[in-house]
């Protein structure tokens, strides 16, 4: 895979310019066969043992923290072939890393996404000692193929490893000690694609035998069946842990989740239809009565459930 790693220095409107995200690259000038219309990549930092080195992790909207050790970045355009696994994403907002030992945070914005069959990049663009720059930051290893549904393609556990340039950059930004091939954590990926591969023919689908009057075929049933929701808990305190599940969809197929009409995490439909996601309720949660929207990728079909909040000043 060709690198573009590069540094600049900049000042004023062209590093803002940096930071923000562009528009979607395409691999060597060659159009994908699916466009991304929509996705999201969960980045597990377990494994990057970040804390050990003094370093903490925060974010900037639209990406969004989950429970435990995940952090969600919503895909803001890009291009896919899932016949080969091949991609190139952007992903939005910013991870922000801290350490009692820099004088100032590290911003790594503009995160890129590369996969060329089994192995890639993650790119960033940062800011350090005056200079803005983008670099690659680590390398990625799939070691499996994408999982293809109607929606998009998925990808489980990509695993992130620094680069040379991306240990050198930790290492002189916070003092601590980092070598390339240092684990980075883990990515899963999903991507909602629009159009059909280029190479696709159509498929005919057998048409169910007439029914008798009155009564409907068992496919059209599923096919136009609500789905629903419910929560773990109907009330529950801030700073506590909620889950959500939803029935009625599709197998595949993926929902995006929504709280209080912030939409946070995505979820795939196991092969009876049934979704679950479970996420925090921040300390901050006012009290009274809160929603979950569980809507699927087109946004023709979705569920509610409300849940409560309540006081959590002693009674």
């Amino acid at each position: 895979m060709t690198q573009r790693p590069g540094a600049a220095t900049v000042t004023g409107g062209a590093l803002l310019a940096l930071l923000c995200p562009g528009g979607a690259w395409a691999q060597d000038g060659t159009a994908f066969p699916r466009e991304v219309s929509g996705g999201h990549a969960s980045w597990h930092t377990a494994s990057a043992r970040l804390g050990d080195k003094g370093l903490s992790l925060d974010i900037t909207e639209p990406a969004v923290r989950g429970s435990a050790d995940r952090v969600g970045f919503p895909t803001t355009g890009g291009g896919t072939d899932p016949g080969t696994g091949e991609l190139e994403v952007e992903l939005g907002g910013s991870a922000l890393l801290t350490s009692p030992a820099a004088t100032r945070p590290l911003p790594l914005s503009g995160l890129r996404l590369l996969l060329d069959g089994e192995e890639g990049t993650l790119y960033a663009r940062t800011v350090a000692d005056g200079r803005a720059r983008e670099l690659a930051l680590a390398d990625v290893d799939s070691g499996t193929e994408p999982v293809v549904r109607s929606t998009g393609p998925t990808w489980t556990g990509l695993q992130a490893s620094l680069t040379e340039d991306g240990a050198a950059l930790l290492s002189e930004w916070s003092g601590a000690e980092f070598t390339a091939g240092d684990a980075y954590g883990a990515l899963d990926l999903t991507l909602a694609t629009a159009g059909e591969p280029a190479e696709a023919a159509p498929k005919t689908t057998p048409q169910p035998a007439p029914a008798p009057s009155g009564e409907k075929p068992e496919a059209a049933t599923r096919q136009t069946t609500t789905p629903s929701a419910a929560v773990t808990h109907t009330t529950l305190a801030p700073g506590g842990e909620q889950t959500v599940t939803g029935t009625g969809f599709g197998p595949g197929e993926v929902v995006l989740v929504a709280i209080d009409d912030d939409t946070r995490y995505q979820a795939v439909a196991d092969e009876a239809g049934r979704v679950s996601r479970t996420f925090p309720v921040y300390g901050t949660a006012t009290e009274g009565a809160h929603t979950v929207e569980l809507t699927t990728v087109s946004g023709e079909r979705r569920a509610v459930v409300d849940f409560g909040v309540r006081s959590n000043s002693p009674s």
